[in-house]
């Protein structure tokens, strides 16, 4: 039987100096989780200048708020969560509106529409189309694709962040992959 490993976040001594509003410590903290949150605020906003003030703002509440990270999940985790909130609240501002469930698109055809790369620079080309598309959705679809897909929370999950039912997630899900589809084949990609 294996012996129970303790979980050990490697940022805890610098999460500490931090907590006595350690500059230093904090300047270390945002060069290491800066490109990470902002990405994530990125995909769920869908705007740069968006993002960036949801980074900045989710940063300044972290280090204000430090005395409620228990340590019980990885710093990265809690500010990940500060991150998605302020860009859902984001988007709320925005009156964020899901797209009506009888909204149709075109049905999503039966063999998968798989992206298979031939080389590396085709690989980056077909990655970056597949953002440009990602944007394009709208909020609704992007929003639930982009916690589901990208930053790995679960429908229920999902339905509780944006206060929707999980089978509304889980449509929206559904939906937003065929629209992807949609877009993706508008561009040559299949």
């Amino acid at each position: 039987m294996e012996a129970a490993v303790a979980y050990v976040d490697i940022n805890a001594p610098l999460v500490e100096r931090c907590r006595l509003n350690d500059r230093q410590a904090q300047a270390e903290i945002y060069r290491r989780y800066a490109k990470a949150m902002f990405n994530a605020a990125l995909r769920i906003t869908g705007d740069y200048a968006e993002a960036e003030d949801v980074l900045q703002e989710s940063f300044l509440s972290a280090f204000r708020e430090l005395s409620s990270y228990k340590g019980d999940s990885s710093f990265g985790a809690w500010l990940k969560r500060i991150v998605v909130n302020k860009s859902i609240n984001c988007l709320r501002q925005r009156r964020l509106a899901l797209v009506p469930l009888g909204e149709q698109h075109h049905e999503e055809p039966a063999e998968a529409a798989g992206l298979s790369p031939d080389d590396e620079a085709d690989t980056h080309y077909r990655a970056d189309v597949l953002r440009r598309c990602i944007q394009e959705l709208p909020d609704g679809y992007r929003v639930v694709l982009s916690l589901y897909l990208l930053e790995g929370y679960d429908h229920l999950e999902i339905a509780g962040i944006l206060g929707i039912s999980e089978s509304t997630s889980k449509s929206q899900y559904s939906r937003a992959r065929v629209r992807l589809r949609e877009l993706a084949a508008q561009r040559g990609l299949s």
